[in-house]
């Protein structure tokens, strides 16, 4: 019989990772207790008590570790995911890491030695396998509806030109910062979900925002070994956006414009468990076909429904149940692995 006790539950940091993509998961699914949220920033301590008066409010990762939790969240910068992630595995609790995995490939190895070692879960938060385009994409290509697939274009484009005070825009790419390493995560292990391994064939960076300490600007192309080539493209200063999605394919085609609506959804309030969380509306949808076709005319497809949710579901299946982690660490691995390639040719 599974195990039904309340995962006691810790997140370190309450900025926009804690606050959007955590809590809500985990403080709506029955199977988890919130019992502990570790931030600095007296702000951010008053919004967690008034959205989770239920947990308890620390000021440090210290006082965190202190309570007997099963589970810690690193919601926290990249650059101090290695000390953090250590010292959470040393409680004997499992552990997720919000992306990016690590500052770079040889912390991420450390981190999952430490957590095989202690013979406890860890897995790293690649949330956007569970966006409704991705798993739009993910049908149609297991439909074989596109035919052979020979180029996949991804963007991940916003309009941020100004620095603000936040980790991401005062930390440099060695510490783990940087649009690669953020958006260029989420895209990167996309590419590799769906075509397999891959190598950099061609990487651009640039630093485009006044000050800036980290690349705003990002092309990657991956050449991946079943032959299908990846254009990621990934941008701070991007005043009109590109498709999120073009799949080019021998019999038809997909794009679909726009970004999925969880992350907006999220920020608005609205909870996971509300009633049409994750539905995208018809005019969001993309389209499959041959632009001028009247034999394969383009036709609009619904969005799968978005399931972010899906990725706490699995944490407690393998916490409690013994089920795989629903992010093997090792795939983050070679994301990040990919991500330290991409920065290397762009400074040749």
């Amino acid at each position: 019989m599974a195990d039904r006790t309340p995962i006691r539950t810790g997140i370190i940091g309450y900025g926009l990772s804690g606050r959007v993509f955590h809590s809500p998961f985990i403080s709506t699914n029955p199977r988890f207790s919130l019992e502990v949220i570790s931030t600095s920033h007296a702000g951010r301590q008053t919004v967690a008590k008034s959205q989770h008066p239920e947990a308890e409010i620390v000021g440090s990762p210290d006082e965190l570790f202190e309570r007997k939790l099963d589970l810690i969240v690193l919601a926290s910068p990249a650059h101090v995911h290695l000390e953090q992630g250590l010292a959470a595995l040393a409680t004997g609790a499992a552990l997720v890491i919000d992306k990016p995995f690590a500052a770079t490939t040889a912390e991420a190895e450390t981190l999952i030695v430490a957590a095989e070692e202690a013979g406890v879960p860890l897995s790293v938060f690649q949330n956007r396998r569970w966006d409704g385009d991705f798993l739009t994409v993910r049908r149609l290509l297991a439909e074989g509806a596109l035919g052979s697939v020979h180029r996949f274009e991804s963007t991940f484009e916003r309009w941020s030109p100004g620095l603000r005070d936040r980790w991401q825009d005062t930390t440099t790419s060695a510490q783990g910062a940087g649009i690669t390493y953020d958006l260029g995560s989420h895209l990167i292990d996309q590419a590799l979900q769906l075509f397999g391994p891959a190598s950099v064939a061609h990487a651009e960076l640039a630093v485009l925002r006044t000050g800036g300490v980290s690349d705003d600007e990002a092309f990657i192309s991956l050449l991946h070994e079943s032959g299908v080539r990846s254009h990621l493209t990934l941008s701070r200063f991007a005043a009109q956006n590109a498709p999120r999605f073009r799949v080019l394919g021998s019999a038809s085609a997909y794009s679909v414009y726009g970004l999925d609506g969880q992350e907006p959804a999220l920020g608005a309030g609205v909870l996971p468990t509300e009633d049409g969380f994750g539905v995208e509306p018809p005019e969001k949808w993309g389209q499959v076909g041959i632009a001028g076709s009247s034999d394969t005319p383009l036709v609009p497809v619904p969005t799968e429904r978005g399931d972010y949710a899906a990725f706490y579901a699995g944490m407690a299946a393998a916490i409690r149940d013994g089920e795989p982690v629903p992010v093997l660490p090792r795939e983050a691995l070679e994301t990040l692995r990919i991500i330290e390639r991409v920065h290397e040719l762009a400074r040749a």
